[in-house]
């Protein structure tokens, strides 16, 4: 069960922040506060100690490995001259605490210090949120919509030694909502400062550790797993879903074998027919398989937070003429950029040298989006590391520690010839000898997609 921290225990400061919150002062009514007056004692109470939340969880990555991460967060700290970090991303919590929160509305936090880590949950989650954490954790109530920020709030002071002075904290600007940063402007003394720390974390995970790749390459089994399955499905006559969910269903179960300690969540699959495969991320429909389809299959295992990816161009019976054309060039340029990926060049060097290859074949006014982009903790809705993509823009280095996909896509207009979207998608690691590994066993192109009806 949990227990309820009186305002009165709330009061006093010193001691552990983490189980036992009740050493760590809180607003109350009589004293000066940024927050709305907290309510009279009978609506409940802004913080809990979470007693029955078990024994810590085996954790996906060992204590050197989160160690090395947070005093990675630390060296950013101490080049910014910060005394604390607030962070609220999905990506960073997790990277930095090993807790990948359920957010539903309500914010989350990782606070930072020179000397601790604890992240900030809902009491909906329970004991969850602590089990999963490397280090500390406080649970908020619901009883009043100020009590994030309280312990919040509590956490940065703390890292100040209990004052609420002037103070430097790290923010992720870069998917923080303006809302919620107007409130961090408000919650700290006027003369505190605001810092981003969002590109220069997202630099961080750039480069993989030995246990980040270990992990990516299992995914990657994972990948393939799902991909068998997805191909054995295929069938005229088949919801688009049903083959779905046979990939899934797959690396599911594939991900509970290879880390039964883990969370199981966000797995998922994307396979589309015919129209649907002009965008890379179209949902999955009930649309039933017709003879003649072009098909795009994508499966995403997730493990720990970590996503992977395979995607694949495949036909329902022969293609015709026309298809395989278009089909065939998008291979080419594929196999040239599994090539061009090499340490030293940049993000858009790559690009440029494909953009020329499309051009040459008649199709790079067809081309979707960026030849690729890094891996590691991110999925649809949290994670890019947009400083690491295969676009003309971006000038970034290919480096040892990268982890990189190639994955050309063309997107022929319905009505002409070749019509639909065309996707190969390989994984690439960069080791530190500089060697390039592709860590995708799945196979691609016409000699193995055909699928016959």
């Amino acid at each position: 069960m949990f227990r309820l921290i009186s305002q009165k225990s709330c009061q006093r400061v010193g001691g552990s922040i983490g189980r036992a919150f009740s050493t760590v002062s809180a607003p109350v009514t009589t004293s000066p506060s940024p927050f709305t007056p907290y309510p009279p004692p009978k609506f409940g109470l802004p913080f809990v100690s979470w007693e029955n939340g078990g024994e810590k969880a085996n954790h996906t990555f060992s204590a050197a490995e989160m160690d090395r991460r947070v005093a990675g967060l630390r060296e950013i700290m101490k080049e910014k001259n910060l005394d604390a970090c607030v962070l609220t991303s999905y990506h960073n919590v997790k990277y930095f605490s090993d807790f990948l929160y359920c957010g539903f509305g309500r914010p989350y936090a990782a606070v930072v210090s020179h000397d601790k880590v604890t992240t900030v949950s809902a009491m909906i989650d329970g004991g969850q949120p602590w089990r999963r954490t490397v280090g500390d954790n406080v649970i908020f109530t619901d009883w009043n919509k100020e009590n994030y920020w309280m312990a919040v709030n509590e956490l940065v002071k703390q890292a100040n030694g209990g004052e609420a002075g002037s103070l430097r904290i790290g923010l992720e600007l870069d998917s923080l909502p303006f809302d919620r940063y107007k409130k961090f402007s408000s919650l700290f003394s006027p003369s505190s400062d605001l810092v981003d720390v969002g590109e220069a974390t997202m630099k961080f995970r750039m480069i993989k550790s030995d246990e980040e790749v270990a992990v990516i390459k299992n995914a990657a089994w994972v990948a393939d797993v799902g991909g068998a399955a997805c191909k054995e499905a295929i069938a005229v006559g088949v919801p688009e879903h049903e083959v779905a969910l046979e990939s899934t269903r797959a690396m599911v179960r594939e991900i509970a074998r290879l880390y039964p300690d883990s969370e199981i969540m966000d797995t998922w699959t994307w396979f589309q027919s015919g129209i649907n495969t002009d965008g890379a991320h179209n949902p999955v429909t009930t649309r039933k398989l017709e003879l003649g389809d072009i098909l795009s299959l994508n499966c995403f295992p997730m493990v720990s937070g970590y996503y992977v990816a395979l995607e694949r161009t495949l036909f329902c019976g022969q293609p015709s003429d026309a298809h395989l054309k278009v089909w065939e060039s998008n291979v080419k340029v594929h196999e040239a950029g599994l090539k061009a990926i090499q340490v030293g060049r940049t993000c858009g060097d790559v690009a440029k040298e494909l953009n020329e290859i499309f051009a040459e074949e008649g199709l790079l006014e067809y081309r979707s989006f960026g030849y690729g982009h890094s891996f590691g903790v991110l999925s649809h809705y949290y994670g890019r590391e947009a400083g690491l993509e295969l676009r003309e823009d971006i000038d970034t280095v290919i480096s040892p520690g990268h982890v990189i996909s190639m994955e050309p896509m063309v997107a022929i207009p319905e009505g002409q010839p070749g019509a639909g979207g065309y996707r190969e998608h390989d994984i690439l690691v960069i080791g530190e000898d500089g060697s390039i590994e592709n860590i995708t066993g799945f196979p691609y192109g016409p000699e193995h997609n055909i699928v016959s009806a």
